[in-house]
């Protein structure tokens, strides 16, 4: 019984951390709750009123979710200097309160210095959040001259209550948040395992919804890796320790791909593309729709069952378990295969590549373990483990930022703060016609569509966002206001209820954040003795202009096109990619080593980027349907080059490590042609004008061979170098035609 209970309560921890990676969402939302409570708490000891409760609420709110540093030494003088800002910010808005023209003219100047303050970094980026949202708490509770010594004892009781809650209530150091990606990284890891069991047992009537899974588990995971690889530096101790550990990461990411694109082969009457696991909808292989049932099968689901347990598991420990994992490693020698067809032999490969994976993860996240119990094909995966642990602690790269700065209205914060402040004045023109006494909540949505925004077509969606959840909000908010009345308490226990949902769900979807913030909006006015439907409707109409103006600004002033944006993101990508494909085949070719996995996160990251500037694209009610698709066409090969990139950027560091993998000089030539073919794309995207052609030609496999496809190459390079170079090369030349690059005819 106790075990069982156990076994639940390890499956919801499971589920729990492979939902919200990190416990970021949960820690921001139990964070800035217990601010504001502990703010309430102290105020409402103090005897303070119903507007000093409201004001002391949004403050706590502000001082905590304003902070983005991750040290928490930085924390704590960011939070120290942000309580003068608030002061000098509250003061003047208090003071110009009655004079109505220098404080819209102030105000629009303290919205561009907060957007422009973005340059220095998070910190600048926090104390300019705090400066406009105290601005506009003051407007919202009417603090005038008079009250402000009250209001000064509320900012600095909420700024001391975020501080308590930071450090005391809910700490979060950076080992701790890491520690627990790992946990998410093993827990998503076990999730795409299930994922992959469940795409081998699909009928030919679920088989679409079973790779759409396997889908979805593969970007989680890369989601997840991704970000402990934003955690690496302030959460080891020590350079050797984080590269260790991205190694392991990328080892197991690129060992659980790559068993999803073998299992979907085996099921198959062909070899699966890569592109079938990154585009949605894309068309499962020839024969993909009827799974083969042998007894090969039936011991490769038993396999797939015992490597997700493995990964489950917490500790290593026992003689099953040493057995379970004795078997998975046995099957990267030959002699161990059950007898299956290529493609289910293939799998089972990759299953031992997997298990080897897992145990590297294992060693490095959890320390050495036990040996007693160990196979000679488990000690041989330790013995190749431990020479790569000795090879990872080499020499450390030097960073040179030789990228070149933009400067004057061309660098991003000067333009974004330029088209803030002249949205913002609309703002407040638009405003006031519709309301003199509720105009600042336009001047809030025309800042807040800017945020995180880099182009006309990213700010055109989440205006469109925010007015969706804005009215939807607002029915919530009538009803809530109903339920609630005047009892202030009460009240407050539902704003805090919204809060936490806010802060829970804002990573995941604007809409549901801004739903969340207009219902808690609603019960606050109820609070103010405020609340009418009438507000609420004004609500969303000083949003939707708030929204429009923003809009405005940015197709106006400045502008950054959507096509221009995804444009440049597009060339940094592929530059990206011609950096790790050319260090990647050099380090192959028996060139000097490089920190191949720092270039392919660097790719992932640039990979990432285009893809949220391509949301205006791909987004589902865009009229533009062929460019949607299109484009996500395009984001899928680019996933596919990235993947085949990062396994040869893998493969290469194995060069000094593994006897498996030879240097072998004939890669720079096929890499030539990869290369040459990168360059030709990037040139047509980039606008430049050349006559480079993409080059299509002979196999890489015949490149290296000058005697013909049937020359022997075993001991120079693995069939799995070559098969990813090739792949590669397909995926580069994918991309010509929807790039419009030109494509040479092929040489005879």
């Amino acid at each position: 019984m106790r075990a069982a209970a156990r076994s639940v309560g390890a499956r919801w921890r499971d589920r729990i951390a492979a939902s919200d990676p990190g416990l970021l969402r949960l820690a921001a939302g139990l964070r800035t709750v217990g601010a504001i409570s502990l703010t309430l708490a102290v105020l409402s000891l103090l005897g303070a009123d119903v507007s000093h409760l409201v004001a002391g609420a949004i403050a706590a709110m502000v001082a905590t979710f304003a902070i983005r540093e991750k040290q928490r030494d930085r924390q704590a003088v960011t939070l120290a200097l942000g309580l003068p800002v608030a002061f000098a910010s509250m003061s003047l808005a208090a003071l110009l309160s009655s004079r109505t023209v220098a404080g819209d003219l102030f105000f629009v100047a303290l919205i561009f210095c907060a957007v422009y303050g973005r340059r220095f970094g998070d910190r600048g980026t926090a104390l300019g959040l705090v400066g406009f949202q105290v601005y506009f708490l003051s407007l919202f509770v009417g603090v005038s001259g008079a009250s402000l010594p009250g209001f000064y004892v509320v900012l600095a009781v909420a700024f001391a209550c975020s501080a308590v809650a930071r450090f005391v209530l809910v700490p979060q150091t950076p080992t701790g948040i890491l520690q627990r990606l790992r946990g998410a990284f093993r827990a998503r890891l076990a999730q795409l395992l299930a994922a992959q069991l469940d795409l081998l047992d699909a009928g030919p009537d679920d088989v679409e919804k079973a790779l759409a899974h396997v889908r979805e588990g593969t970007a989680r995971l890369h989601e997840t890796a991704m970000l402990i690889q934003g955690r690496l530096e302030e959460g080891t101790p020590d350079q050797a320790t984080a590269r260790l550990v991205q190694r392991r990461i990328a080892d197991a990411e690129i060992a659980a791909e790559r068993l999803g694109l073998l299992l979907l082969t085996a099921r198959s009457a062909e070899r699966a593309d890569t592109l079938t696991l990154h585009l949605p909808g894309a068309p499962l292989p020839e024969g993909g729709h009827l799974p083969v049932r042998d007894e090969a099968l039936a011991a490769l689901r038993r396999d797939l069952g015992a490597l997700r347990l493995l990964v489950r598991i917490p500790v290593a420990e026992g003689a099953a378990t040493a057995h379970v994992r004795n078997r998975l490693l046995g099957y990267r020698d030959e002699e161990n295969l059950p007898k299956a067809s290529p493609a289910v032999q293939d799998v089972f490969r990759g299953v031992g590549e997997a298990a080897r994976a897992v145990l590297g993860l294992r060693v490095a996240l959890d320390g050495p373990q036990d040996e007693s119990e160990d196979s000679p094909e488990t000690a041989r995966s330790r013995e190749e483990l431990d020479a790569e642990d000795a090879a990872i602690g080499g020499g450390e790269g030097d960073e040179d930022s030789a990228a070149g700065q933009e400067t004057g209205l061309r660098r991003p914060t000067t333009r974004a703060a330029v088209q803030v402040a002249v949205g913002s004045a609309l703002a407040i023109v638009g405003g006031e016609l519709l309301s003199s006494h509720r105009w600042y909540w336009a001047v809030l949505t025309c800042w807040i569509v800017f945020i995180n925004t880099a182009s006309t077509g990213e700010i055109l969606v989440k205006g469109y966002r925010r007015l969706l959840g804005t009215v939807l909000g607002v029915v919530a908010g009538i009803l809530l206001a109903g339920l609630v009345g005047h009892h202030t308490w009460t009240a407050f226990a539902v704003v805090l209820l919204c809060v936490f949902a806010m802060f829970y769900t804002a990573p995941l979807s604007y809409t549901l954040m801004s739903f969340f913030v207009t219902a808690a909006l609603g019960v606050l006015y109820t609070l103010l003795h405020t609340y009418s439907t009438s507000v609420l409707v004004l609500r969303v109409e000083e949003t939707a202009l708030g929204a429009a103006c923003g809009i405005v600004a940015a197709a106006l002033v400045l502008p950054v096109h959507t096509d221009r944006r995804t444009n440049e993101l597009l060339t940094t990508v592929l530059d990206r990619l011609a950096e790790v494909t050319e260090s990647a085949v050099e380090q192959l070719s028996g060139g000097p080593p490089a920190e191949l996995l720092d270039l392919a996160r660097d790719l992932d990251q640039a990979l990432a980027d285009l893809r949220a500037a391509t949301q205006p694209l791909t987004h589902p009610v865009t009229p533009l349907r062929t460019r949607r698709d299109t484009a996500r066409y395009v984001v899928a090969l680019l996933e596919t080059c990235a993947y085949h990139a990062r396994t040869l950027a893998a493969m290469a560091e194995l060069l000094p490590t593994q006897r498996a993998i030879v240097a072998d000089p004939g890669l720079r030539r096929a890499g030539q042609r990869i290369r040459h073919n990168i360059g030709a794309i990037s040139a047509r995207v980039a606008g430049e004008r050349t006559t480079a052609e993409v080059l299509t030609g002979p196999s890489i496999a015949s490149l290296l061979m000058p005697g013909g496809p049937g020359t022997p190459r075993y001991g120079r390079v693995t069939d799995r170098v070559l098969r990813h170079l090739q792949r590669l090369d397909e995926a580069v030349v994918g991309l010509a035609r929807p790039l419009g690059a030109p494509v040479a005819p092929p040489r005879t």
